[in-house]
């Protein structure tokens, strides 16, 4: 997880900026991204793997695929 949560927000702040010569370039900015934590998943490989293709199903029956 980032530090800065709302990274759609800075994202597109980034890109306006830019191209108006106001912020620096990807590299530069990109420099002052850091994370803030990082998650592990701790399902043994099995559960995971079902509940993933319940969910699989279950977005197929909602978009009617």
């Amino acid at each position: 997880r980032p530090e800065v949560l709302e990274t759609t927000a800075l994202g597109a702040a980034w890109l306006a900026g830019m191209r108006a010569g106001v912020w620096p370039d990807m590299d530069e900015f990109a420099r002052g991204w850091a994370v803030e934590r990082q998650f592990t998943p701790q399902m043994e490989t099995a559960p995971r793997k079902a509940r993933y293709d319940r969910w699989k199903r279950a977005v197929s029956a909602v978009l009617g695929v």
